[in-house]
């Protein structure tokens, strides 16, 4: 009997140790559980609201990181050259150093959307920290652009944590991921490799992801991304596609971990 007494006591604080090393596990998962949508095959096939699917004649344009004062400007004149409007995913340090940037951006026809704060690492839980962020960010665009806020949320790096998640709905955002990228962020990235990325993974009712901005990429590869802009535009036209931004993308429905069943 006097084992037994024993040994039960050991046995609770074995059990106490063992949850109190499981539990960062189950929270971590947690967090960045819905972050696998990042995979372009899974987000297209199960989830074709965040992957961008719109309607079949019809490509949205998208950029993310900016405004930036030194490589905005050139995509504002390309795009207008090609009779384009599109969709930027602003951070909203940005928006607050450069506010007559981001009022000429609406000024020209496009469309602004939300990219955080500032592009951060999204790897360690911080739903509060996200939430303020991101209304900070939202604010910051209704604020400088005088219009009633923006629709769309696109995370730092494509990865939508379940705080992210959560931040987005307080905020009144529709995540948006991508359905083809170019890769135009890479310090190797020219215009004919960032054109080629795009038309690998692009059809009718996709979501192009570019960058109109260094600011989490190798310097100076938005030189890539703005030369590949014609090439782009062309094949889409060529093939009856219209390119456009989100807002003219035709998607219904909403993904996500509380809307699906």
């Amino acid at each position: 009997m006097r084992e037994r007494s024993l040994a039960e006591p050991v046995g609770r604080a074995g059990r106490g140790r063992v949850a109190c090393a499981v539990a960062p596990a189950v929270v971590a998962l947690a967090h960045i559980g819905p972050a696998v949508t990042w995979l372009p095959g899974l987000r297209r096939r199960w989830f074709p609201g965040l992957a961008g699917q719109g309607r079949p004649d019809h490509v949205a344009l998208t950029f993310d990181d900016g405004p930036d004062p030194v490589s905005t400007p050139h995509f504002l004149d390309a795009l207008g050259g090609l009779g384009v409007r599109a969709t930027f995913f602003v951070l909203g340090e940005n928006v607050v150093r450069h506010p007559e940037l981001s009022r000429e951006m609406v000024r020209r026809g496009h469309e602004l959307g939300v990219h955080g704060w500032r592009h951060d690492r999204p790897w360690l839980p911080s739903p509060g920290r996200d939430a303020r962020d991101l209304l900070r960010a939202a604010e910051a665009v209704r604020e400088v652009t005088g219009r009633d806020g923006p629709r769309w949320y696109r995370p730092s790096y494509g990865v939508l944590t379940s705080g992210r998640w959560a931040a987005a709905r307080r905020a009144g955002l529709r995540p948006v991921l991508w359905t083809a990228w170019g890769k135009d962020w890479r310090r190797d990235a020219t215009p004919e490799s960032v054109r080629a990325a795009v038309a690998a993974d692009l059809r009718g009712g996709g979501t192009v992801l570019l960058h109109d901005a260094d600011h989490a990429s190798a310097p100076g590869s938005w030189r890539a991304a703005l030369g590949a802009l014609p090439g782009l535009v062309a094949d889409c036209r060529v093939t009856g596609l219209v390119v456009g931004p989100l807002a003219e993308h035709g998607m219904t429905g909403e993904d996500g971990p509380r809307t699906r069943r």
